[in-house]
């Protein structure tokens, strides 16, 4: 109970640009509320900068925010899913317990960080972003 180094699921966010995965990472980390966030890495764009994604940058912010407790990927665009389907079927890119998420790229992020920050599991993180599907705006 008294352990203060509690593993929380990390979240990937990946863009076909570096500046909306910054974004979006920024806006599901300040509306997870105060206290302990989740991890959180943008891995947008190219490495030079352009627009596209990234077999590397995607790589990178998954290790720097893996904590052991599994990490949720969330995507915006088709080329996007393929990368990281591809990371995930090489075996050895991505950390154990990576897993590709099914979610609308904001309000799913958005999910994904308040529920990771809360402690929850990477079922129920995926859970939690899956369900941002049915968020209805009429």
């Amino acid at each position: 109970m008294s352990d203060t180094t509690e593993k929380l699921v990390g979240i990937v966010l990946v863009s076909h640009s570096a500046a909306v995965a910054a974004s979006v990472a920024e806006l599901a980390k300040g509306l997870a509320g105060g206290g302990t966030t989740a991890p959180v890495a943008p891995a947008g764009g190219t490495p030079d900068g352009g627009l596209g994604t990234s077999a590397e940058l995607i790589a990178a912010a998954a290790a720097a925010v893996d904590q052991g407790a599994g990490i949720a990927v969330l995507t915006d665009l088709g080329s996007a899913v393929l990368t990281v389907k591809a990371l995930l079927a090489e075996g050895d890119e991505l950390p154990d317990g990576a897993r590709l998420v099914d979610a609308p790229f904001v309000e799913g992020a958005v999910a994904a960080v308040v529920t990771a920050s809360a402690g929850a599991d990477l079922d129920a993180v995926e859970a939690a972003a899956a369900e941002a599907y049915s968020y209805r705006k009429t």
